[in-house]
C-alpha cells in the first residue's frame, strides 16, 4: 500500500461541518495566483493544499497534476485529478521516446475541463486549477473554466509560472492577488493557513499567521 501521502487527494475523508467551511470560505479574496519557477514545487504544493483542505472538510472541484517518469523517455506522463469526483485523466500524448517538445494530449485536456465545469454547478468550496500554462497564455486551455469559476463568484487557487505573469496579468486585471511559492513553507498545512483556510478558531489560530491577503506580492 502507498503512503496516503502519494494517494490521490480526493480520497480523503471530510471532517468538517458545512457550515464552518462557509464561513471561512467567505472571508477569501476571489481569486490566487502561486506564482512558481519550479514546476514540480507548485505541483506539490497543489496537491498538499487540496489534500490538508479536504482533510479539514472543504468541498473542492478542479485539477491537481501528477507526473510519473518513464524510463527511456525524456517526458513523463502527465495525469490530472479531478478533485470532486476522483477521476484520474491522462493528458500526455504517447509520441515516442525520443520526442521532445509540448506532450499535451488537447482532447484529453478538454475533456477534463467538462468534469470540472460539472462540478462547478455543485458550489464547491474553491477550485483549483493547476497551472496558467503556455496554452492558457495563448489564449485557449482553462481559460474558459477561470472565466466561469469567477463569473459564478467561486474562489479560485490557480498557479503560474512566472515566464507567463503578463499573460496573467493582461487576462486576470486586477482581480487576482499574488503569491510567490518562493516566500511560503512548502507544506500543504501551512500553505492553507497562510492561504487564510484555518479552520481553528480565533483563540487557538497563531497570531503569525496572516491570510494570504496581509502578505501579496503584487502591488
Amino acid at each position: 500500500m502507498r503512503p496516503a501521502a502519494e494517494l490521490p487527494v480526493s480520497t480523503l475523508p471530510v471532517t468538517a461541518e458545512p457550515e464552518q467551511r462557509a464561513t471561512l470560505m467567505s472571508d477569501v479574496i476571489t481569486i490566487t495566483a502561486l506564482i512558481y519557477t519550479d514546476s514540480d514545487a507548485a505541483d506539490r504544493a497543489l496537491r498538499d493544499v487540496a489534500m490538508t483542505l479536504i482533510e479539514r472538510g472543504f468541498r473542492l472541484a478542479g485539477l491537481v497534476q501528477h507526473n510519473t517518469a518513464r524510463p527511456g523517455r525524456s517526458r513523463c506522463d502527465m495525469v490530472l485529478e479531478e478533485l470532486a469526483s476522483g477521476e484520474l485523466i491522462g493528458i500526455s500524448q504517447d509520441r515516442g521516446p525520443l520526442a521532445r517538445g509540448c506532450a499535451l494530449d488537447v482532447g484529453q485536456l478538454l475533456g477534463a475541463m467538462q468534469i470540472v465545469r460539472a462540478a462547478l454547478d455543485t458550489g464547491p468550496d474553491l477550485v483549483i486549477l493547476n497551472k496558467f500554462g503556455k496554452t492558457e497564455a495563448e489564449g485557449a486551455g482553462f481559460r474558459p473554466l477561470i472565466a466561469e469559476a469567477i463569473e459564478a463568484g467561486l474562489p479560485l487557487l490557480i498557479a503560474v509560472p512566472w515566464r507567463n505573469i503578463e499573460s496573467w496579468r493582461l487576462f486576470c486585471g486586477t482581480m487576482a492577488r499574488e503569491i510567490d511559492l518562493d516566500q511560503l513553507t512548502v507544506d500543504g498545512a501551512s500553505l492553507s493557513d497562510a492561504l487564510g483556510l484555518d479552520l481553528r478558531s480565533d483563540e487557538t489560530r497563531d497570531p503569525a499567521i496572516q491570510p494570504l491577503m496581509a502578505i501579496s506580492t503584487r502591488h
